[in-house]
Parts: structure tokens; sequence; C-alpha cells
């Protein structure tokens, strides 16, 4: 018996589009399955939420979503081909008002609150390291990674390492990967299906 749910149970689920090789556990939560796509070769692991509000969320091809992650939020999220999520990664499109000049939290009616929403983007080749929080509005720039236990609340330059809380950008990163992308795409993916 396998954790994760079979092609038959994936495709009763309702997602708003499945790919193919697609792996999700089914301990894995899930709200607002209409809104969200998902690409082919993905990887869900134990315990992550996948909560879609009005933006939807987006996962592209070849992207794994380590144990206890979350992707909550109104705004849109996206995870573009070859992103990695890592375990306990929180990721949120909305964010309540903690000035004290609106009510918060899920249980009080939207006009108390001064919740704002915003999109999030994890480009290409971009990395979220183990327990991080990802704000909303923030993109994650192509090939950009994120150190553990981060705290990032503005965007981040392409093939850069950023760490510490808030993130700041410590080193640029080598761009080699993107060599050993175009020969895995050459080696091993079906040109006839562009799984790119």
């Amino acid at each position: 018996m396998t954790s994760f749910y079979n092609k038959a149970e994936l495709s009763k689920l309702g997602f708003k589009s499945l790919g193919y090789n697609v792996l999700i556990s089914k301990k894995t939560s899930l709200y607002g399955i209409d809104r969200i796509t998902i690409g082919n070769n993905v990887r869900i692991d134990d315990f992550c939420v996948l909560s879609a509000g009005k933006g939807g969320i987006v996962i592209g091809n070849y992207i794994h979503i380590a144990v206890y992650s979350s992707l909550i939020g109104e705004g849109k999220i996206t995870l573009d081909n070859f992103s990695g999520v890592s375990s306990k990664v929180s990721i949120y499109s909305s964010n309540d008002d903690y000035t004290g000049n609106f009510m918060t939290n899920s249980t009080i009616p939207t006009k108390f609150k001064g919740v704002t929403h915003a999109d999030v983007r994890i480009c290409k080749h971009a990395l979220v390291g183990s327990g991080s929080i990802i704000l909303p509005g923030v993109t994650l720039n192509e090939g950009c990674v994120v150190g553990a236990l981060s705290l990032v609340n503005k965007d981040c330059d392409e093939f850069s390492i950023y760490k510490g809380n808030p993130a700041k950008k410590i080193v640029e990163r080598s761009r080699e990967l993107l060599k050993l992308e175009k020969e895995f795409l050459d080696t091993f993916c079906d040109k006839k299906t562009n799984n790119k």
C-alpha cells in the first residue's frame, strides 16, 4: 500500500489541471482544489497544505514540495519548472495587518480586518530552504536560493543566495545548472509533448 494517490484517485479530486507522473501524499490537505494547476513530474509529500484562494496555485514541471510545507492565500502562488520547496516552508500570498488598526484571524468578518493579498512567484530553478517563510508579493527570480530558516519579505535577484531574517543576499550562485538542464531535457524529455 502506498501513501500516494494513484492516477485514478488523483483524476477524481477535481484539480483545475493535472499533468502526468504526479505523486501527492494522501496526507496532504488540499483546499480550493479547482483552483490548483499541477504540471508533470511533481511530488508533494506528507502533511503539506495547499490552500488556493481566488488567485489559485500553479505548480510547473519537475517540482518537489517537501514534508510539512504550506502554500496559502488569496493571491496567486506560482512555482515555475525545476523550482523546489524544502520541508516546513511557508509561502503566503495573504497577510493580516498587525498594527492594531484592524482585527485579525479567520474567525473575524472581512470588514473588520485589514488583510492584504499579493501574488508570489518562485521562478525556474529557485529553491527555498527548510523552515523559511515567503511573504506576499515576493518573487524569487530564476536560480535564486533561500537558505534555511530565512524570512523573505522582498524580491530576490536571479542566481543569488540569500539567508537570514530578513533575508539578505550573501553570494552569487553558479549558472552551470542551465547546461545540465539542457542536457537533461535533450536526454530524458519527450520532445513531442514539449515537456519543458
